[in-house]
């Protein structure tokens, strides 16, 4: 059972969510969508990385936020609520040095005023590179 407020979204419907924006930017790439998950992609590259080559922890935390954020917003009626992020952690389990990093994002609750999201990145290998929960905040539109 999907978990989309539109039940019969696809991956073209959010192909230009980020346009104009750090995700965008970081060259992020709509990767799937399922009844209860996204997939969002990044490379590792000159934008991305920190100065010991390695992809950089805050990259890291822009693909989580922007993966779980979405993921929020096409749980929600848009027409009558917003969400924006409340709080994100992150563990940086390993480093990855080239290639793309992709995130899996999934829902750990969803109430009326909060969501709660698990949003793992793994690298070309499919080797876990990062662990991260994104809370966020459901309002009314006024």
């Amino acid at each position: 059972m999907s978990i989309w407020f539109n039940k019969s979204i696809t991956l073209n419907d959010i192909k230009d969510f980020g346009k104009e924006t750090m995700a965008n930017y970081l060259d992020m790439q709509w990767v799937e969508i399922g009844d209860d998950f996204l997939k969002l992609s990044m490379p590792v590259n000159e934008k991305t990385k920190q100065p010991y080559g390695i992809l950089h922890g805050g990259a890291s935390c822009a693909l989580a936020e922007t993966i779980g954020s979405v993921a929020s917003a096409l749980v929600i009626d848009l027409t009558k609520n917003i969400c924006l992020g409340l709080e994100i952690n992150a563990n940086h389990i390993r480093s990855a040095k080239d290639g793309i990093v992709t995130g899996h994002c999934t829902p750990l609750h969803l109430g009326k005023t909060t969501h709660v999201w698990d949003i793992k990145i793994y690298d070309d290998n499919e080797k876990l590179i990062c662990i991260s929960r994104l809370t966020v905040a459901i309002f009314p539109k006024k």
